[in-house]
């Protein structure tokens, strides 16, 4: 129900980064917008889904575990209260701050474009206060058990956006249409968090908000809010460094940056964070002594590196032998040309990197998270974003010049460097927790079987797409490579005795009734 959820309103937003392309492909504007954006996005990945759900979850979800539902009433009150306070202040500073954080995020932003993104973020900013309290829905309401609302609820965000841009498109220049668009994902916000309370308020009864820190429970999502705040936040930070440094090359670096990152966190979300979001209430809620509770979540988090490895493998290798054609697919159109196609391509080669070790390492922080640990993750994040900023650097801005290429291309680096830091942070994760509860982790012959299939899949698609006409409709050409790239990756996958493969295959059959 996560990932049904997280796919519904990923392609609402694919539609959503498609219209924005449209109007405003790499200019300025888009630059601008791309940049702007971040900075509260930031603020509602800190202290919204991140921070508060790896704090507030397992504390909620033990006491529903433990049937007591008056301290789960009493600790869901106090902490939206709380939340909502600390936005209100946070919303209000960074309003007044947004020219020193532009500078900050964005450096080699000048004159109206920097003026442009000063405007956009301060409209924004209010809005991501709002969606931080509809990450706060979503914290009760995974507790519950009520997956799919949570994660669908941004499908009425979009929309806002996507018929302000459609509305207003033609009569708009590039810098007007992207103030409408930042006030329409603040009408957006609003909307998102008034779609999930009717049913917040009615699983969670007995909620009542106070800034009551009476409560142990209450205490201790306090307590652990700060370290997964700082936890998710240096992950966080690492994104914001490749926008930084993005910001030093040529134009359309941030906005190629941005088309591609839709695309790339779109299987992270789908196959990592659904899984993750739905361990984690799970592995939160196990009652035992220490060698249940370890036995309990090796065997959950094992299930979930081989769900999470079944999709990921597959769509870095999409990513890095067909990313043209998808990139093409999504965002080719108006002003975005084929160039612009075969530039965001380069990015999500880079990208794919680091794919599976980022959504793998986010299950097992998980894990820490439900053991109650929340410092150890928080080392090993930092560990990354000062490996993510040091090679990032010398990717993006001396690398390309070394090699005789275009300095454009050092957003690639970005990307790719990033993969790097990922991988050490996922070791790094996994020995200190498999130490903690046990040995974890994926079967060689496994993966090496996916990673087979894959290339497999990978050489039809790319041998069809090489025999459909040069001028062929980027969206037809897509939907043909695509289906022959999946059927041979789950046939192949199925013929080698990778059983994931036979598991969805049934799946599909009862779908359709077979």
């Amino acid at each position: 129900m996560v990932a049904a959820g997280i796919l519904l309103s990923r392609i609402v937003g694919l539609i959503r980064q498609r219209v924005l392309a449209h109007f405003l492909a790499t200019s300025d504007a888009a630059d601008a917008f791309s940049a702007a954006f971040r900075i509260p996005n930031l603020l509602q990945n800190l202290f919204g889904e991140g921070a508060l759900s790896a704090s507030f979850i397992p504390v909620y979800a033990s006491l529903l575990a433990r049937e007591d539902r008056k301290e789960a009433g009493r600790v869901a009150g106090a902490v939206g209260a709380l939340l909502a306070l600390v936005m209100a202040l946070l919303v209000l500073v960074g309003v007044l701050a947004t020219p020193l954080l532009i500078d900050l995020i964005a450096p080699g932003f000048q004159g109206e474009k920097r003026l442009l993104a000063i405007r956009l973020v301060r409209i924004l900013f209010p809005g991501a206060g709002l969606l931080v309290l509809s990450a706060w829905c979503l914290g009760i309401l995974n507790s519950h058990r009520k997956f799919f609302l949570s994660y669908a609820a941004p499908v009425i965000w979009n929309v806002a956006i996507i018929v302000a841009l459609i509305v207003a498109g033609g009569r708009q220049g590039q810098y007007g249409l992207a103030v409408i668009a930042a006030w329409a994902s603040v009408a957006g916000s609003a909307l998102q968090v008034l779609v999930q309370l009717p049913t917040v308020l009615s699983v969670a009864r007995g909620l009542r908000p106070s800034l009551d820190l009476a409560s142990e429970s209450v205490r201790t999502v306090v307590r652990n809010f700060m370290p997964t705040f700082m936890s998710r936040g240096v992950v966080q930070i690492s994104a914001y460094v490749d926008a930084l440094l993005a910001s030093l090359l040529p134009t359309g670096a941030v906005a190629a940056l941005g088309y591609a990152q839709t695309l790339y966190t779109l299987p992270v979300s789908l196959f990592g964070m659904s899984v993750s979001a739905a361990e984690l209430p799970a592995m939160s809620s196990v009652t035992g002594n220490a060698a249940e509770i370890g036995a309990h979540l090796r065997t959950r988090l094992d299930h979930g590196l081989r769900q999470i490895a079944f999709f990921i493998i597959p769509s870095a290798m999409a990513f890095a032998a067909l990313g043209q054609v998808l990139a093409a697919a999504l965002f080719q159109s108006g002003a975005f040309t084929r160039s612009d196609s075969f530039y965001v391509w380069g990015i999500l080669a880079g990208a794919a990197v680091g794919l599976l070790a980022g959504t793998m390492g986010r299950l097992y922080a998980s894990g820490f998270y439900a053991l109650r640990d929340t410092r150890t993750p928080l080392r090993y994040a930092v560990l990354r974003v000062v490996l993510t900023t040091v090679l990032g650097y010398l990717a993006a801005i001396p690398l390309p010049g070394l090699l005789g290429i275009p300095n454009r291309w050092g957003v690639a680096g970005l990307t790719a460097s990033a993969g790097v830091a990922a991988w050490v942070e996922f070791a790094l994760l996994r020995r200190a927790l498999n130490r903690r509860i046990g040995a974890t982790g994926l079967d060689a012959r496994f993966t090496g079987s996916l990673w087979v299939a894959a290339a497999l899949a990978a050489a039809a698609g790319g041998g069809l797409a090489l025999l459909f006409p040069r001028h062929q409709h980027p969206i037809a050409l897509a939907l043909a490579v695509i289906g022959v790239y999946g059927v041979v990756y789950f046939s192949v996958a199925s013929a080698l005795g990778v059983a994931e493969a036979g598991s969805y295959r049934r799946r599909l059959n009862r779908l359709w009734g077979r």
